[in-house]
């Protein structure tokens, strides 16, 4: 039976949850707060599909090494201090999720949701006409010191033990495997399964085919409240007046704990800023998307450019770019590809935006328990583009009454830190 569905949120969550809702034959409304032409996360991140990163932000050692870090103002993560009982109480989360046993029961969640979502970008690239550069080319962990390397070869000890490839590389083996760039590495880990792709073109494509396919979007426009009656939200309130359905999806990003307030759901959030350099005439292009290990920058080839991503700054609502902390991606950029230097990125145009991460680095991807119409799909931090097209699909299957084909599904829970 068809649904009218309303999806508060135009971002990639908001994007996939409207396709896959549409393709089961709903009638769907995207509504965002921003203009149709906008920069968002879903725009100015690294375009990765990573079956690689199976072990959560919130994990042994993050918290050590996040201390170290605080100290450099060049470094890939900073929290500035405010008094916050929010920041707080995420923090304290935070410390508590970071441990094996966590790791331990989201890898296969985590695995599970990234190679279906690698499934389903195959499928997206032949129904999407104008395409969005699916590259299946692997991904490269690119490790400085020898130290690194042995770390992440643990790392890629455990991705074979959960069925996610990965191979160990020397340095030789390494120039071999992307000949095309130069690199100053003692050797990395090759995970072939893992993609790349334009987030760009994918976010025009997927607004493009929906509005032929019949959904309707309101851009520009504020949700300020729900309408309750018993157990369920009848409609929203906005900026451009009350707005009815039978279902609700909340895929705001870093705004959805301020809605998910209204309807007294926990989800507790904080908006992890990034920043991202695209250089349009590369002095280098390789082929194979790659993370320098120990400075966690992604770089990713998008066509005829070249984009560098990094750095998790915890400063609330700030979309403000910090230049120590671009200094600090350039400075590890031309640490490992020698080619490159400074003056490339003299005319570079920095971007940031907002992610939002849960405490424990998990999504929030379900319906609340407290009403039946609400479905929660947010939280995914790094991760938005790599999981966008499961989570979408799992969202539409939710909808129907369905419970998706997911291992440890409620570890995602809307619910989880309800009590």
């Amino acid at each position: 039976m068809s649904k009218q569905i309303v999806i508060i949120g135009g971002g990639i969550i908001g994007l996939t949850s409207a396709w896959y809702c549409t393709q089961r034959g709903h009638q769907v409304t995207v509504i965002d707060r921003n203009p149709k032409t906008r920069d968002g996360c879903s725009f100015g991140n690294a375009g990765m599909i990573v079956p690689s990163h199976f072990v959560p932000l919130a994990a042994p050692g993050m918290i050590k090494l996040g201390l170290k870090w605080m100290w450099n103002p060049e470094s890939p993560f900073y929290i500035r201090p405010r008094a916050s009982w929010d920041l707080l109480t995420w923090l304290w989360r935070f410390r508590n999720a970071c441990n094996a046993s966590h790791v331990k029961r989201s890898a296969p969640v985590l695995r599970d949701l990234h190679l279906a979502s690698r499934a389903c970008f195959q499928e997206l690239s032949s129904e999407l006409e104008d395409g969005f550069s699916l590259t299946p080319n692997g991904l490269l962990m690119l490790c400085r010191s020898d130290q690194a390397l042995d770390e992440e070869a643990e790392t890629a000890q455990l991705a074979n033990s959960l069925n996610v490839e990965a191979c160990v590389l020397d340095a030789k083996a390494t120039a071999e495997k992307d000949p095309s760039i130069e690199m100053n590495v003692a050797g990395s880990v090759y995970y072939p399964r893992d993609c790349h792709l334009s987030p760009y073109k994918l976010m025009n494509a997927l607004q493009s085919e929906l509005s032929v396919r019949g959904c309707q979007f309101l851009w520009e426009t504020d949700c300020t409240r729900f309408h309750l009656q018993g157990r369920q939200a009848v409609a929203v309130e906005t900026s451009q007046g009350p707005i009815d359905a039978d279902e609700f999806i909340i895929c705001g990003g870093v705004w959805s704990s301020q809605l998910g307030q209204q309807l007294q759901l926990k989800l507790p959030m904080q908006a992890g800023k990034g920043y991202s350099i695209t250089l349009d005439q590369p002095c280098q292009q390789p082929s194979i998307c790659s993370i320098l290990t120990e400075a966690r920058v992604a770089v990713t080839p998008m066509d005829s450019s070249l984009r560098f991503g990094g750095t998790m700054e915890i400063s609330g609502l700030d979309q403000s770019i910090s230049q120590s902390r671009v200094r600090g991606i350039i400075s590890s950029i031309t640490d490992y590809f020698p080619k490159f230097k400074p003056a490339d990125f003299e005319k570079c145009e920095p971007w940031a935006g907002l992610r939002p991460c849960s405490p424990d680095g998990l999504p929030y991807i379900g319906r609340s328990g407290t009403w039946e119409n609400v479905i929660v799909s947010t939280g995914h931090a790094m991760m938005g583009i790599s999981l966008a097209p499961i989570t979408g699909r799992c969202v539409a299957e939710i909808a129907d009454g369905e419970q998706p084909n997911v291992t440890n599904f409620e570890l995602l829970s809307p619910d989880r830190f309800s009590t």
